[in-house]
């Protein structure tokens, strides 16, 4: 259970979440009374930043930051990280508003934090656990982590996954300014950051489960972006850089 004095914050960043936002929100919220929720919405066009408001006037543990549009996922993670550091969290999630990442497990994520400082959701950890998803999308996430592994060195099964726990001082000290990746490339270099800092990082096993309302945000653009970023990771890991 989280204390007064470590507080937990769930950033969720949303884009036309409109028919989940109001199911996933309470979900969350009632894994521990410790959690708070931002929301960081790209002014959807569905109405999701005015149902946000909605959902923070009727409970002070949900908080709303408004975006002019849509700028990325990684950007509006790093909106939020920086959010949750100006105001004293001391664990710091990610986590998709599409039910794709079960609320179930975010006390797995707390009980893992304490022994550790980055805790990652991981798909590919003992087996598969993955709901739903054809077997053309599971193949390039199960090749992209394996390609990401090689050639980072990263030594975790899930290196693409979003599902994630991380505690404040891994947040201020991975340079938050210097990452410009998005979506596969963010996970994997916020993580390949940490590791290389020396920070305790774990695993725990996850069931993700593909989205059952709206539409997935995978694209062309980032899968290139994780293609080349990741031997920009590594080219920055053998000169010492990071």
């Amino acid at each position: 259970m989280a204390t007064e004095k470590e507080r937990t914050l769930i950033v969720m960043p949303t884009y036309n979440e409109r028919e989940n936002l109001p199911v996933i929100v309470p979900r969350a919220l009632g894994q521990d009374p410790g959690i708070e929720i931002l929301i960081v919405d790209d002014n959807s066009p569905d109405g999701t930043g005015e149902l946000a408001d909605q959902l923070a006037r009727a409970d002070q543990r949900v908080h709303v930051l408004h975006r002019a549009g849509k700028q990325g996922l990684g950007t509006a993670y790093l909106a939020g990280f920086k959010w949750a550091l100006a105001r004293g969290y001391e664990y710091v999630f990610e986590m998709d508003s599409d039910f794709s990442h079960n609320p179930d497990h975010i006390p797995e994520f707390l009980e893992a934090a304490k022994r550790n400082d980055l805790v990652l959701g991981s798909r590919y950890l003992r087996g598969v656990t993955v709901v739903n998803w054809p077997m053309s999308r599971l193949l390039l996430s199960y090749f992209a982590n394996k390609y990401s592994r090689i050639v980072t060195g990263l030594p975790f099964s899930d290196t693409t996954g979003g599902f994630k726990c991380y505690r404040r001082k891994v947040l201020e000290q991975i340079n938050l300014d210097a990452i410009r990746s998005e979506g596969y490339s963010f996970q994997i270099e916020t993580t390949f950051r940490a590791w290389r800092r020396g920070f305790r990082i774990t695993e725990i096993k996850i069931i993700f489960t593909d989205r059952t309302e709206g539409t997935s945000k995978m694209s062309g653009k980032i899968i290139r972006e994780a293609i080349w970023r990741v031997w920009a990771l590594r080219l920055l890991r053998t000169i010492g850089r990071l």
